[in-house]
């Protein structure tokens, strides 16, 4: 969830934001953040959407970095 939360920084998106969106609990919003629930796909479809349009579902709610791949 790295990415989501960088570019909430980067475009201003608060916790409150998604919260509102989903229409969950702050708390809620916090676990699935720190990978202690998972988004469904629907919800990453309309955060997705609504905050971040021209980014990709893939690129905001990888939960690990890309690995390059590397010749033997």
């Amino acid at each position: 969830m790295k990415n989501l939360i960088a570019e909430m920084a980067r475009y201003g998106v608060r916790i409150t934001d998604i919260q509102n969106l989903l229409n969950c609990s702050e708390r809620t919003v916090r676990n699935k953040l720190n990978n202690e629930r998972d988004f469904t796909i629907p919800e990453a479809l309309k955060i997705r959407s609504t905050f971040f349009p021209g980014m990709s579902i893939e690129y905001l709610f990888a939960t690990e970095p890309p690995t390059e791949d590397k010749p033997a």
